[in-house]
């Protein structure tokens, strides 16, 4: 969980602004919600010294990285930083290739905790083997870094990333709308969600799938698409990060960032990402275990219009070999809705969710 510079901001970073980022984080309640990283994305780097060494912008960032890192960490928060796998980054800075462990050393030097790893201008290079040049750096230059690889899941990452890095992109880049997608590749919040169907199985603690950043509070998405946004990525058990400018969000936005019984759904140990269970025309329906034999369901609108919804959530658990009687409550109303022995009853708003923790009262194996 965390936040990053580029779908706010873009190449427009200098080191105020992730001053007062790492202040907000603090001040908005977002640190105590479990937001910890902050990553800056491209257009930090201008190029490199005469000995390869890569050099962060002095205009934009004039006390230097180091200086910059150590801030961040005096807020008790990590620090995450960007590269990438080809000969320049994909906004044409210097990127990592031929230069893996010399970046990777530099790096550790300044203190960083995440590597954030791109695949633009890449020419031929295979992904397997670029990504696990760059792990073997980081091991080499001795910090401990999550390594964040970003390869858009061309190359279906999650069937080898799990022994290079911790996160892989799953898809292309998101982009700033709910039910969309761009000539470039860009992707909506639903054709992301469409594309984590099958892979679930591949995430797990240690290892996750990524469906890309937060777009919640730049202004395109409405509070019942926001709210679908964050509860399905937390179905999917991934990582969070914000991409929004905390520092003057709206008190809706910030709600919605630090919902702690979303967060906890998908921060829940067990790491299982969400099955779809069922599809009627709109209506998905989404289901999650978790530690302690406790389950979620989401359902989710993929309609403008409102539907209605009466379900026995008591038949599906029984698939899962599970017997028993739950309580249900509503994780965004923060309201307890009765239990599993009664269907659930209701109305369901345009490209909204209905998301269900589901408590045991008792409960037998099969």
């Amino acid at each position: 969980m965390g936040w990053n510079s580029w779908n706010k901001f873009e190449c427009k970073i200098n080191e105020t602004i992730i001053r007062e980022i790492a202040d907000a984080l603090v001040r908005t309640g977002m640190k105590d919600a479990g937001y910890e990283y902050i990553t800056v994305d491209d257009c930090w780097q201008i190029g490199r010294d005469s000995l390869g060494n890569i050099l962060a912008d002095p205009e934009r960032f004039p006390s230097g990285m180091k200086s910059l890192v150590d801030y961040v960490h005096s807020k008790g928060l990590k620090f995450g930083i960007y590269s990438d796998a080809g000969t320049q980054t994909c906004q044409g800075r210097p990127g990592s290739r031929g230069y893996e462990f010399q970046d990777a050393r530099t790096y550790a030097k300044w203190g960083v905790d995440l590597l954030k790893y791109d695949w633009c201008n890449h020419g031929k290079q295979n992904a397997e083997a670029s990504y696990t040049i760059m792990r073997d750096a980081v091991y080499k230059a001795g910090r401990p870094m999550v390594l964040s690889i970003c390869e858009w899941g061309t190359n279906k990452p999650w069937e080898w990333g799990a022994s290079i890095g911790h996160t892989w992109r799953t898809t292309e880049d998101i982009i700033n709308c709910f039910d969309c997608k761009n000539n470039w590749g860009g992707l909506g919040v639903l054709q992301i969600i469409d594309l984590q169907v099958e892979i679930g199985g591949y995430s797990g603690p240690g290892h996750w799938n990524d469906p890309d950043m937060l777009e919640i509070g730049n202004g395109v998405l409405t509070a019942n698409e926001e709210r679908s946004h964050i509860s399905m990525w937390s179905m999917f058990s991934a990582p969070l990060i914000a991409g929004n400018d905390i520092r003057n969000m709206s008190a809706q936005t910030n709600e919605i960032l630090t919902n702690k019984e979303v967060l906890a759904i998908d921060q829940d140990s067990l790491g299982i990402s969400a099955t779809r269970w069922m599809k009627y025309g709109d209506l998905e329906i989404w289901f999650k275990p978790l530690n302690d034999h406790n389950f979620v369901f989401c359902f989710l609108n993929r309609s403008n219009q409102p539907v209605t919804i009466n379900q026995d959530l008591k038949t599906i658990i029984k698939n899962y070999k599970v017997d028993g009687s739950y309580n249900v409550r509503d994780v965004w109303k923060h309201k307890d809705n009765g239990t599993t022995e009664v269907n659930i009853k209701g109305t369901i708003a345009g490209h909204d969710v209905l998301m269900l923790k589901l408590t045991r009262k008792y409960y037998s194996r099969r």
